[in-house]
């Protein structure tokens, strides 16, 4: 499950918490070894479209940090 199909699952399912996984990509769909994870809260009124502005942020947010600091690791 992908895009904002996930969103809307998480919202049907009342969770409390949604997020991103970075991780390594290799032969299979989301397997990969994961390098980070971050979270956020899913709150009572969310939508699945302000679910995904809230994964959007996130990824905005991490997404740098986390593959500078995979590029310093390996160098």
């Amino acid at each position: 499950m992908y895009g904002m199909n996930v969103h809307k699952a998480v919202i049907a399912q009342r969770e409390v918490q949604s997020g991103i996984t970075i991780h390594w990509v290799n032969e299979r769909y989301d397997e990969g070894k994961i390098i980070a994870q971050f979270t956020c809260e899913v709150e009572e009124g969310d939508t699945a479209e302000s679910l995904a502005q809230k994964i959007h942020n996130l990824e905005e947010k991490h997404f740098p940090e986390v593959v500078k600091r995979v590029i310093t690791e390996i160098s």
